[in-house]
């Protein structure tokens, strides 16, 4: 009896167990289905891979556990130094230059195109400036502010000139000139010049005469009045007369030439987009490690931790949990839990033999206490 019951028992456990698992799929003979086919998980699989997946979201993958795991400031350190780590290696101090960067982009002939777009752009400007220089009168042209202080400083020039014009008659320079001036007056005049000449003495004298009333002319206030007078009447008609006028004959073409042509030169894109992002940003380093990446990974950190709970909702691992479960095979399945509690059901197989044995010692002695009354 005791081995009877022990064969019954670990028998029936170790059913009990395959029966989880076995048979894969249902039995039938005809249209008549055997009972307990599937096995209890193979029946069960959809409510199991829903079971999982609520268990999952629920007690494994939470918001929680992403953020005491992944959002710590020890990861955001790490993630700062790999960011960092990378941005140097693979742009900060790479060989490629700005062409190979803009190449690598889908942009092709850069410098060419750039250069072209700001001639182009150059040469528009350069032309309305001319249009406008040329169209209208100086009045119309010049602005208001530019015509009114023309005119204040109009005092100032006479002053300056009539000051230029003084030192210039007292100096030997000036005394030179009306010395040949007077000779050569004289001299055109024949037997009058020489009749004059002889009235006033040596034309040195006369020179001396001529000097001083040129000093005093240039220095009386009248003087001062009259050339003030002249050359405000002159700027007022230059204002009356078409800008295009006083520009005739003026070669726009060479200057607007020579303004492109000191452009391109300037400019020179063709050399600067071939040098790296080291040449143009030695310290660029030492920046971004101090006002970039630890900035860019704090606001990534605090924006994940922020719409986390979101995120994963969005993500519905639950529903993928149950997909996954759902396309197992149930050999899988039975690998995966036989693979982990093999031991266990061994014990419990075992436990089912010991229990049906004992069951059957306890039978035994009560056939024998039975057979001896």
């Amino acid at each position: 009896m005791a081995f009877i019951g022990a064969l019954i028992g670990g028998l029936t456990n170790h059913l009990a167990i395959k029966m989880l698992f076995r048979p894969h799929e249902a039995k039938y003979i005809g249209k008549w289905r055997l009972p307990f086919t599937p096995g209890l998980i193979p029946k069960r699989r959809d409510e199991l891979a829903r079971q999982l997946g609520k268990t999952v979201t629920n007690y494994l993958l939470t918001p929680d556990t992403f953020r005491k795991k992944l959002l710590t400031p020890d990861m955001e350190k790490k993630a700062a130094g790999f960011i960092q780590q990378k941005l140097e290696e693979h742009v900060l101090h790479s060989d490629k230059t700005l062409n190979d960067w803009l190449t690598t982009a889908g942009a092709t002939q850069v410098a060419e195109k750039a250069e072209q777009k700001v001639l182009e752009v150059l040469d528009a400007q350069l032309n309305a400036v001319r249009r406008k220089l040329t169209t209208g009168t100086v009045e119309e042209v010049l602005p208001e502010k530019w015509r009114v202080e023309v005119g204040e400083r109009i005092p100032t020039v006479t002053t300056y000139i009539l000051g230029r014009s003084e030192q210039y008659f007292a100096s030997d320079e000036g005394k030179a000139m009306f010395r040949n001036l007077i000779d050569d007056f004289l001299a055109s005049k024949g037997t009058l010049g020489s009749m004059v000449n002889m009235f006033f003495g040596e034309s040195e004298s006369l020179v001396g005469k001529v000097q001083k009333e040129a000093i005093k002319f240039v220095t009386a206030s009248g003087t001062i009045a009259l050339v003030n007078t002249i050359i405000y009447n002159e700027w007022e008609k230059l204002q009356q007369r078409p800008v295009e006028e006083l520009l005739a004959g003026f070669d726009w073409d060479g200057l607007f030439g020579s303004i492109s042509m000191y452009a391109k030169n300037e400019l020179a894109l063709e050399a600067r987009f071939n040098k790296s992002i080291l040449d143009y940003w030695p310290n660029g380093t030492e920046w971004t490690a101090t006002n970039v990446t630890p900035k860019l990974v704090q606001f990534a950190f605090k924006q994940a931790e922020v719409q986390l709970e979101k995120a994963l909702g969005k993500l519905k691992l639950d529903d993928i949990v149950r997909e996954q479960v759902d396309t197992f095979p149930v050999a899988v399945l039975e690998d995966l839990v036989l693979g982990i509690s093999k031991r266990e059901f061994k014990m419990i197989t075992v436990l089912g033999a010991f229990l049906g044995g004992l069951i059957g010692i306890v039978q035994g002695l009560i056939v024998f206490v039975t057979n001896l009354s």
